[in-house]
């Protein structure tokens, strides 16, 4: 389980913590914690990297492979995505040179959406493909995924440490549960009562831990059950944000929708409206009425049925919107056709010629018409053109 091109290291790294990322989408990132975090970013990523390395050693040994292969890949996959982020942004970052866009670039890789660069045949192996669809997950979401799934997976192949680093581990448990706490600020009011009353009791967990080891008691099989239970707390969370916000993404394009498509519904009725009076016969197309859609829902599967029906009503726009743009433009050409013709006429000095000039104010009168009827006013111009040319032979010198 190995990705191709990244040679595996000798040693892992237990216990990895990404970096804290700076700034926000939209504000510039300032040079030097730009600086900073790239190389936080740089050694975690390697020491994330070794981890793995061990951690797929391990798998390969245990009893329980085919169990642990999904979580494996999905860290596997989330680390080649962070990995190509770090590139992308350590090309932007070129030494430091950088102005304003280049550190306004680099704040929308770091916060933007992270979902597009995971490796999907990668996920597809392991069978997590359907747990990152549409998982729209920042480069500092995706490295707090992957060290939840990393701790889980130390906790699984009973990797975890012992001993004097019992210490050691309870403090990363602590960090583990304030990052659960802040996300569990960013949940729905509804949801936040039921985090708040799960993190309680993995705190009061690792409290009961902590005083058992300060006794000298064995604590050895009861922290990697904890690590486990808040890894996945942990990633739960991560997942669920990254849901709601890809939600709340399409909950927006919905509304972006509607308003395009009533605005093209009063110009596509003025663009029929003209067609109608300017030719005959003109397309007999009906304008969608948006305000027959309705509402917008309030449930994701209802709100995706919406959007197939915005698309399917965009699409009948567009094709109406042709349909009437073309016949307007037939009838263009045909004045055009007319005037240029007059205006060969003028100069081959045959414009006052009785049968050009019959035959001018002909096509001008069916052109002058309303609704015109382009049959005719065709026909006649097609005339006007047949008389310029035998007029104007007929009058050449032999």
């Amino acid at each position: 389980m190995t990705i191709p091109g990244v040679p595996p290291s000798s040693s892992g790294v237990a216990g990895t913590v990404a970096p804290a990322a700076p700034g926000r989408l939209g504000v510039a990132v300032e040079p030097r914690a730009a600086l900073e975090y790239l190389d936080a970013l740089g050694r975690w990523r390697d020491d994330r990297r070794r981890e793995l390395d061990q951690l797929d050693r391990a798998a390969l040994q245990s009893d329980q492979k085919d169990a642990l292969t999904h979580d494996l890949m999905l860290s596997l996959a989330l680390w080649k995505a962070v990995s190509d982020r770090y590139e992308l942004l350590l090309a932007t970052w070129d030494s430091g040179r950088v102005g304003q866009t280049e550190r306004e670039r680099m704040s929308a890789l770091i916060w933007g959406r992270l979902d597009g660069t995971l490796d999907q045949s990668m996920l597809a192996k392991g069978g997590a493909g359907g747990f990152v669809a549409g998982l729209a997950v920042s480069l500092p979401e995706a490295c707090r995924l992957s060290d939840a799934l990393a701790g889980q997976l130390r906790v699984r192949l009973a990797l975890d440490p012992s001993g004097l680093e019992v210490a050691e581990r309870v403090r990363e448990l602590r960090a583990q549960l304030e990052r659960i706490r802040d996300q569990i600020e960013l949940e729905p009011v509804i949801h936040r009562a039921e985090g708040r009353r799960q993190l309680e009791r993995l705190g009061s967990r690792l409290a009961e831990i902590a005083e058992k080891a300060a006794r000298g008691g064995d604590v050895g099989g009861l922290l990697p059950p904890l690590g486990n239970d808040a890894a996945r707390f942990e990633r739960d969370l991560i997942v669920n944000a990254a849901k709601r916000r890809e939600a709340t993404a399409r909950l927006d394009r919905a509304r972006e929708l509607l308003r395009d498509l009533a605005a093209r519904e009063v110009a596509l009725q003025k663009l029929a409206d003209q067609c109608v009076h300017t030719v005959d016969t003109a397309p007999n197309y009906a304008v969608p009425d948006v305000q027959a859609l309705g509402p917008l829902p309030n449930t994701p599967a209802a709100l995706e049925v919406f959007l197939r029906r915005l698309d399917q009503v965009s699409r009948a726009m567009t094709h109406a919107q042709d349909a009437y743009t073309r016949a307007l433009h037939d009838y263009d050409e045909l004045v055009s056709r007319l005037a240029a013709y007059r205006a060969k006429a003028t100069a081959l000095g045959v414009d006052d010629d009785p049968d050009v000039r019959r035959a001018d104010e002909m096509a001008s009168d069916a052109l002058a018409r309303r609704p015109v009827r382009m049959g005719i006013a065709g026909q006649l111009v097609s005339l006007y053109q047949s008389y310029l040319q035998v007029t104007a032979k007929s009058g050449e010198s032999p």
